[in-house]
């Protein structure tokens, strides 16, 4: 169970840092939620309690996994399926597992793509949505700002130097 100051990764939605524990009525159902701050765009999400496992919500990971991170964006692109459609179906289900490594593939890989020949609009609004993801969870773990971590996923891509993300 979690409490009030953890910082948790909701899967789809990205990370953030459980600031209230309330009790609301929706659909006429009294249930308990946890409310979730995001570093992007100071949103608020309401998480149900009783659902956290059901959905996979998990703490965000130590700042020692984050080098592991960078170095997924600063690999290869994998093989993926030529026909876009399955190529998306498979990305989906790696961001829909809500692990930070999978997504972080699914980052790298679409950004290569994308500078190689360009993506689908599906495409390139999946790559937005996973990069918030990944972003949401970096800012929280490096304890870096929106635009730093931006830069540092970006230079890992393109680059694949070295980077070092310590303070």
């Amino acid at each position: 169970m979690f409490n009030i100051g953890d910082r948790i990764v909701y899967p789809m939605h990205g990370a953030g840092i459980i600031e209230n524990i309330e009790e609301k009525e929706i659909l006429g159902e009294m249930r308990r939620y946890f409310i979730m701050r995001m570093p992007i765009g100071d949103m608020k999400v309401m998480v149900p309690v009783d659902n956290v496992e059901e959905v996979g919500v998990r703490e965000i990971i130590a700042r020692e996994e984050m080098e592991e991170v960078v170095d997924v964006l600063k690999g290869n692109k994998t093989d993926m399926p030529q026909n876009w459609n399955r190529r998306y179906r498979l990305n989906m289900d790696k961001i829909k597992s809500g692990d930070i490594f999978e997504i972080a593939a699914v980052v790298r890989n679409l950004m290569i793509l994308d500078l190689e020949k360009g993506l689908s609009t599906g495409e390139r609004k999946m790559l937005n949505d996973a990069k918030q993801m990944l972003v949401s969870e970096m800012v929280l773990v490096c304890d870096l700002d929106l635009e730093e971590v931006e830069n540092l996923i970006e230079e890992a891509v393109s680059t694949k130097e070295e980077i070092n993300i310590e303070d």
